[in-house]
């Protein structure tokens, strides 16, 4: 029996390879949301460039990040928020939603659509549409013009140009804040680490209790699919009160397409990779972990692939800290791979190779930016990124391991504790 990281595992591991963590931890926090725009010290390019201006927008909570980080709130139907240059937040919502926001937004007020929608009638002398019900409540805030997201949707845009209000929308991201995750949205990330965790501890526990017979896996009497691994990990995670979607089981050839969720039978002693990014339903926040595996005994070709990903994926982990260039740490373990051997480039018809960024932030959202790539961007303390460079050559298959961490002034604080092992 072994224990690593308070994960038990009851069988022999062959191949055990460990990443030291660190010891730093965030013990819970009094508020789950923290959207200060004071006292932020930002890279040039993240600059907040709404700050003492009217903010308008209109979406979903449950699918836009944007209005859930202005609001601290969770509706599954667009809803009106207006932030007005002087800081107050103003949500405008139904008589379904009005007292539900009353309690659980950060809004300074919380108004009455179907007031603003009988006021609307009566301005317009019609039936009234979101446009007009828009324009209604800015001419009560004698506001003329408003910054909006790049979401924005075009045609409520038109319609209030005709009503003289003009909207001057900003490209993403449109709350650079976002990029610089406060101590309550690090816990909220760790809090999903640890859920998406004891979902691949699952599959690797159902992996690990299934029987090799001529190849293949058997598992309860069955042979072992990607589907069903899949309902293993999506089954435990949701339990946990997250939302999974998309997980990715690929094995043997379909790991060569890195968003290819997997499908059919998974053959003993090919690679597996499973990458888990579920959302926590209570607050938002995003967590991620790819880890890949072989249920039985790895070619030669597949533990040298794998070597070389951890080699690299170690490289950028040592890499990273407050002030380093995303592509300094890209281009480092392009050269390590190039040095081993493995180049990128079509060969058969197809992409192989490392033909991916090295890694992106998450939060509200599954892919924030910044990314780790070949762009500008220098990586700051604050950010919470994944690590999760590749190689990927048909038809052996593909390795990818990723880990999420939080950059600090020193290097880095990783958020993972799964570890990180090949052979089953």
């Amino acid at each position: 029996m072994i224990t690593l990281f308070g994960f038990t595992f009851k069988n022999k591991i062959d191949i055990i390879i460990d990443v030291p963590l660190s010891q730093k931890h965030t013990h819970g926090a009094k508020q789950r949301y923290l959207t200060s725009e004071k006292g932020l010290t930002m890279n040039r390019a993240f600059k907040v460039r709404h700050k003492n201006k009217n903010v308008l927008m209109y979406a979903s909570s449950e699918t836009d990040a944007n209005i859930l980080y202005g609001t601290n709130f969770f509706c599954p139907d667009p809803f009106i928020f207006l932030r007005t240059a002087d800081g107050k937040r103003h949500l405008v919502m139904s008589d379904l939603e009005i007292d539900r926001a009353k309690k659980q937004s950060n809004a300074h007020k919380v108004h009455s659509l179907a007031e603003y929608t009988e006021h609307a009638k009566k301005k317009f002398k019609r039936t009234s549409g979101v446009p007009e019900i828009l324009a209604t409540i800015l001419r009560d805030f004698r506001i003329r013009s408003v910054t909006v997201p790049e979401s924005f949707p075009l045609g409520i845009a038109k319609s209030l140009g005709k009503y003289n209000i003009t909207t001057s929308p900003l490209p993403e991201p449109f709350y650079p804040e976002r990029i610089y995750k406060k101590p309550a949205e690090v816990a909220e990330v760790k809090r999903a680490m640890r859920a998406t965790e004891k979902g691949i501890k699952a599959a690797i526990d159902a992996l690990r209790a299934s029987r090799i017979k001529n190849g293949f896996l058997y598992y309860k009497g069955k042979k072992l699919t990607a589907e069903i691994l899949r309902n293993i990990i999506n089954t435990t995670v949701l339990s946990l009160g997250y939302l999974p979607s998309h997980t990715i089981v690929a094995p043997g050839k379909q790991g060569c397409d890195p968003h290819d969720q997997g499908s059919g039978i998974i053959r003993a002693h090919e690679p597996i990779i499973i990458d888990v990014f579920p959302r926590s339903e209570a607050t938002g926040y995003f967590a991620d972990i790819t880890r890949t595996v072989v249920r039985g005994t790895a070619s030669d070709e597949v533990k040298r692939m794998y070597r070389t990903v951890y080699d690299g994926q170690k490289l950028g982990l040592d890499m990273i800290k407050h002030g380093v260039k995303a592509r300094k740490v890209h281009r480092a373990i392009q050269r390590l791979f190039e040095r081993n051997g493995y180049h990128t480039g079509e060969k058969a018809g197809r992409m192989q190779g490392f033909f991916h960024g090295t890694g992106h932030a998450l939060g509200l959202e599954i892919h924030e930016p910044p990314r780790i790539a070949l762009n500008n961007i220098t990586l700051e303390k604050g950010m919470v990124l994944t690590v999760e460079p590749g190689l990927y050559y048909y038809p052996v298959g593909g390795v990818r391991i990723e880990d999420t961490v939080l950059v600090t002034r020193t290097g880095i604080d990783n958020l993972t504790r799964f570890p990180k092992f090949l052979e089953i």
